[in-house]
């Protein structure tokens, strides 16, 4: 399995739009079969920055992600609202077992 930490660091005043953006696009993700788990988290301190953690099955399932609509269309429209670009890191899983899952 591989596991995708996404940080966001959203403008102050496109918050609750970047909330309802990537909440959408988080339901929809949770839907596709390759997909474990699709977190989208709010640093408490902070309420401009995000972590989204998401698990796929295999690596394949990240490519077949990001070819979808719902992926497309919240890539474009969080674009405007970012106070700098995202950053994204790769992790395996190594616990719980996901052979096991």
């Amino acid at each position: 399995m591989l596991v995708v930490h996404v940080h966001v660091h959203v403008k102050p005043e496109m918050v609750a739009e970047f909330r309802r953006v990537t909440i959408e696009n988080a339901r929809a993700s949770v839907q596709e079969l390759g997909i474990a788990r699709f977190d989208v988290i709010e640093q408490q301190d902070d309420a401009t920055r995000f972590l989204l953690i998401e698990v796929y099955l295999t690596p394949e399932a990240v490519t077949a992600h990001r070819a979808t609509n719902h992926y497309a269309k919240w890539r474009d429209a969080v674009e405007p609202m970012m106070a700098e670009p995202r950053q994204r890191t790769l992790y395996n899983a190594v616990f719980p077992d996901p052979e096991g899952w």
